[in-house]
C-alpha cells in the first residue's frame, strides 16, 4: 500500500498551477493551426466571395495581430493592477468572444471583427502566462516550467490542423464554423478555471505590500524555502535597497509605471527582449505555420488534402520536439539555444531559397521539392526546440519585479507586430518571388545570432538577484558565456 501511495503521489501545487496556466497557450496554437487550413476550404471561399487575392488572404490571417500588439502594450499594467490570474481570465474570455463571432460570421467584415476581438484578448493573456509561471516556479525548475505555454501552443497547433482536416470533409459551412465553435468553448472553460483555481503570484502579493500572504502562498504552492525567489516589496523597490545601483524613477503614477521599463537600469534589457521577440517572428516561423498548406503545394503536393495532411504532420513534429526542449531547457542554456538554433534555421532558410532561386524545385519530379519539404519540417522542429521556447522565457527572466510584467508584454507586442508583418507579407512575397521570403527570413536569423553573441547573458539556473547583478555588470557581456558556464 505504501508503494501505491508513493506511485500515485499528488504533484505539488506549483506544478498543477503551472499546468493549468500553460493550458491557456493551447488557444493561441489552435487559432494559428486553424486559420490557414480554414481559409483554403471551399465553403469558406464560397461564403466570402470566392477566391481572395494574396493581399486579402494575408489580411484575413493577420488582422488578429495588430490588436494583440496594442493590447499587449497595456497587458502588463493590467496584470500589475488586478493580478496575474484575473488578467489571464479576462483575456481568454475576450478571446473566446471573438472566436464565437467568427463561428457565426455572415460576412467577411464580421469574420475580421471577430479576429480583431480575438486579438485583443490574446494580447492580454498570452504574455502574462510566462510572467505568472516565472514568478511561482522554483528557481532550479523555472526554465522547464516556463516553457509549458509553448508546449501547449504546439499541442494546439496539432489540434487546430487536424480538427480543420476532419471538418474539411463536411459538405456545408459547418466545415469552417465548427473549429471556431470548439475554440470559443475552450476559451470560456479556461477562463473560468484560471479565475477559480490559479493562485496569485507571491511576487505580485509582495509588491502589493502583502508579504505575509506571499509567504503563505509559497507554502501552499509547495516550494521549498531554499528554492524560492526573494519576494520584492514596493518599499524595497522605491528605496533601491535590493540590488546595488537599482533605483525606481517617478512617483509611482500610471505614466511612471509604464515608462519605468525605459529607465536607465533596465532599458537595455527591455530593448534586448523586444528585439529577440520580434526576430522570433522574423525567422519566418509563422509564415510556415499560417501558410503551410500553400508552401507544401508550392513544393509539389498538388492536392489540398495532401497539403492539409502534411501541415498536420508538421504540427506533430513541432509538438514532439518541444517535449525534449522543455525537459532540457535548464541544461542547454538560453544563450546557446538562441545562437545555435539561429545558425541552423538560417542555413535551412538559405538552402530552400537557393533551391527556388536556381529553379531546382519542380512540382512533379526531382529531388529539390523533397529537400524543401524536409527542410520545412526541420526548420519547424529546430525553431520549436530552441527559439520557440527560449525567447519567451528569457524576456521575462531578465527583468526585475517592478518591470517584469510591463516589459515582457511589451516584448510580446513586438512579437505581434512582426507576426503581423510576416503573416501579411508572406503570401504577397510568395506570389511575386519563389525565393525572396526565404532569403529575408534567413538574413534575420543571422542578424539575431550576431546580436545574441554580444549582448545575451546566460540565465539558466540563476535567481533573479543573480541575473540582475549580471546585467548591471555590462562590461562583462563579451565574456559572460564562458565565465558563467564554468561556474555552473
Amino acid at each position: 500500500m505504501a508503494g501505491i501511495k508513493i506511485w500515485f503521489r499528488i504533484p505539488p501545487n506549483y506544478l498543477l498551477s503551472c499546468i493549468l496556466c500553460s493550458a491557456n497557450g493551447l488557444l493561441f496554437g489552435m487559432d494559428t493551426g486553424t486559420i490557414g487550413p480554414v481559409t483554403e476550404m471551399d465553403f469558406f471561399k464560397a461564403a466570402f466571395g470566392g477566391t481572395q487575392s494574396s493581399t486579402i488572404h494575408g489580411l484575413i490571417v493577420s488582422c488578429i495581430l495588430i490588436p494583440a500588439a496594442l493590447s499587449s502594450l497595456f497587458a502588463g499594467y493590467v496584470a500589475d493592477h488586478v493580478g496575474r490570474p484575473k488578467s489571464i481570465s479576462i483575456g481568454t474570455l475576450i478571446f473566446g468572444a471573438g472566436a464565437a463571432i467568427e463561428a457565426g460570421s455572415t460576412s467577411l467584415a464580421m469574420f475580421i471583427i471577430g479576429r480583431v476581438i480575438e486579438g485583443i484578448g490574446e494580447g492580454l493573456f498570452l504574455g502574462n502566462l510566462v510572467v505568472f509561471i516565472c514568478e511561482i516556479s522554483p528557481i532550479q525548475k523555472r526554465g522547464a516550467l516556463t516553457t509549458g505555454p509553448q508546449l501547449a501552443c504546439t499541442l494546439g497547433l496539432v489540434l487546430g490542423y487536424f480538427v480543420s482536416y476532419i471538418c474539411s470533409s463536411i459538405r456545408s459551412s459547418l466545415s469552417w464554423r465548427l473549429p471556431w465553435v470548439l475554440l470559443s468553448a475552450l476559451s470560456v472553460l479556461f477562463s473560468l478555471l484560471s479565475l477559480c483555481f490559479l493562485p496569485e503570484s507571491p511576487q505580485w502579493l509582495g509588491f502589493q505590500g502583502r508579504s505575509a500572504q506571499a509567504e503563505l502562498t509559497w507554502d501552499r504552492l509547495g516550494v521549498a524555502r531554499s528554492d524560492r525567489e526573494k519576494v520584492e516589496t514596493q518599499a524595497e523597490t522605491d528605496s533601491g535597497e535590493i540590488y546595488p545601483g537599482l533605483k525606481k524613477i517617478g512617483n509611482g503614477g500610471t505614466i511612471d509605471k509604464l515608462l519605468d521599463i525605459f529607465s536607465e537600469d533596465v532599458r537595455g534589457r527591455t530593448a534586448l527582449a523586444v528585439f529577440l521577440m520580434g526576430m522570433q517572428q522574423m525567422s519566418g516561423i509563422d509564415g510556415i505555420l499560417y501558410y503551410a498548406p500553400q508552401l507544401f503545394q508550392n513544393a509539389g503536393l498538388a492536392s489540398s488534402e495532401a497539403s492539409f495532411l502534411a501541415s498536420g504532420v508538421s504540427a506533430l513534429v513541432i509538438f514532439a520536439v518541444t517535449i525534449p526542449g522543455l525537459l532540457y531547457a535548464d541544461k542547454w542554456g538560453r544563450r546557446k539555444s538562441i545562437i545555435f538554433g539561429g545558425i541552423g534555421m538560417g542555413i535551412l532558410m538559405f538552402l530552400m531559397g537557393g533551391l527556388y532561386a536556381e529553379g531546382a524545385v519542380h512540382k512533379n519530379t526531382g529531388v529539390g521539392r523533397w529537400i524543401v519539404i524536409v527542410s520545412i519540417y526541420l526548420f519547424a522542429a529546430l525553431y520549436s526546440a530552441t527559439w520557440g521556447i527560449t525567447a519567451k522565457v528569457y524576456a521575462a527572466e531578465i527583468q526585475p519585479q517592478r518591470t517584469r510584467a510591463s516589459a515582457t508584454t511589451l516584448a510580446h507586442s513586438s512579437n505581434w507586430v512582426f507576426n503581423f508583418t510576416v503573416a501579411l507579407t508572406t503570401p504577397i512575397l510568395l506570389a511575386k518571388s519563389s525565393f525572396g521570403a526565404y532569403f529575408l527570413f534567413g538574413g534575420c536569423c543571422v542578424i539575431t545570432v550576431i546580436v545574441s553573441i554580444f549582448y545575451m547573458h546566460e540565465t539558466k539556473g540563476r535567481s533573479f538577484p543573480q541575473i540582475e547583478e549580471a546585467f548591471l555588470k555590462s562590461s562583462d557581456i563579451g565574456v559572460f558565456w564562458k565565465r558563467e558556464e564554468n561556474k555552473a
